[in-house]
Order: structure tokens, then sequence, then C-alpha cells
């Protein structure tokens, strides 16, 4: 090409913003809606059953938590570990929907689901592993603690728990006190860290699953406090089981 030709060509003209813009809200959606749905998404705690390693109660400000998926696409949760998880049928008898009862303002709410803006419609609770598939976990030791395969758990991260009065066993709150149970494969045993005001494993032994959760139903392992700023900071794994 000689340098006339080249002199003669005009420069590209940069299109203005507001016509890129639309561009720009599409890629930022699909890489919010593969980041939520494949890679991690943040919780809200609405109890006090994790407490004190996670804050929540009714009417307040409870914490914010992320919860990677990555780790369970290899391998299954471990004892120890905080896992987010869907209900089975049976946990589901005081779950209410958070979706609108108008049939377009629920399609605007699960369509905002997708991309993170809206929580899931689906009983999401937060509870620590005890036990895994092939493992037998019961209630209670000479000194309260639980047993999995006959050996006591080590749990500095209950500090809330009904005191132990060895021989006073029918005077403890159902679920203090349970026989064993072995947790078929594929499945987890869940309980609380706050043992006095958590609706886990225990109370659901009388089901078609004997209180157990399918690993299926997991939906990540949650490792970070994302708010508010004061309570930021990882949310640590203890394996109950390695004393």
């Amino acid at each position: 090409m000689s340098d006339d030709e080249g002199a003669g060509r005009r420069p590209k003209k940069q299109r203005p913003f507001w016509q890129e813009l639309p561009v720009l809200i599409v890629i930022a959606a699909v890489i919010a809606a593969l980041m939520v749905n494949f890679i991690g998404r943040p919780y809200v705690i609405p109890s006090q059953s994790m407490e004190p390693t996670l804050h929540g109660c009714t009417g307040c400000t409870g914490d914010r938590i992320y919860v990677q998926k990555l780790s369970y696409y290899w391998s299954d949760p471990k004892p120890g570990d905080v896992v987010v998880f869907v209900g089975p049928p049976s946990w589901n008898d005081t779950y209410r929907s958070n979706r609108s009862s108008n049939t377009l303002v629920r399609g605007v709410q699960n369509f905002f689901s997708y991309f993170g803006l809206v929580p899931p419609d689906e009983n999401d609770l937060v509870k620590r592993v005890i036990a895994v598939g092939g493992q037998t976990v019961e209630c209670c030791d000479a000194q309260g603690r639980i047993l999995v395969d006959g050996k006591p758990l080590d749990e500095p991260y209950v500090q809330k728990d009904y005191p132990w009065v060895a021989g006073q066993n029918a005077a403890y709150p159902r679920g203090r006190v349970f026989a064993p149970i072995k947790v078929p494969a594929g499945h987890l045993w869940v309980m609380g860290d706050n043992r006095n005001e958590s609706r886990d494993s225990r109370a659901h032994t009388s089901d078609e699953l004997h209180g157990t959760v399918p690993v299926d139903n997991v939906r990540g392992k949650a490792v970070f406090k994302i708010w508010p700023p004061g309570r930021m900071g990882p949310v640590r794994s203890h394996d109950p089981q390695s004393n």
C-alpha cells in the first residue's frame, strides 16, 4: 500500500460509551451467573444455631458468609466442615417460600436469583459435618461427649450445650441423647455449634434418612464471613475426630 493510500484512510471512530454499556452489562451478568452457579455465592445466617461461630438471630443483622463450591467438585465434605445444604423434605415443615405470590414478581425474583441478586427459593441451612457415610454416631459417653465409631469427639467450637450430669438422661431435652445411627454412604450427619438452639440431624432421626443429609444436597463450604465489617474473617474447619 502506498503512502498516499495510507494517508487517505480515516481513523476508526470509537463508539460512544452509551452504545457499549449494554454489551458491558451483558458480559458482567454472564460472569456473575457463572460465579454464582459454579464457583460460590454469599448467604445470610438467619438463626443462632451456629453461635458463636456464625452470628444470626431473628430480627438482627446476621453474618453474611461466602460459600464456595469448588472444593466439593473433587471430594465430599469432611468432618468439621461448615456446609450450606438444602434441607431434605422432612426438614422443610417450617420453611416458607421467600417468593412473591404474584406470578410476574416471582418470575423476576427467580431471574435475579440466577445472578445472585436474590436468595434461592429453597430451605438452605448451615451446619457442621460431624460424621460421614459409613460412620456410626451416637450420644453420649460418661462425659456427655458425642461418639463417632466409639471415639469421643473434640469440639472446641461448641460453647453452648445443655449441662451434662451422668445418670440423668431422662431429664435432657429431645436430641441431647440419641441412640447409635450408622450414616449411609453418600450422606452426612450434621449439627449446629449452638447445641441448645439447633434443629439439626438429631431432630430428624425418625425420618426416612434417620436425620442424615445427602451429599448431593450440599451447596458448598462456608469459608469466609464477609459482613458486617467487625465480624469479617475465615470460617474455620476443625476435624472433631482428629483427637
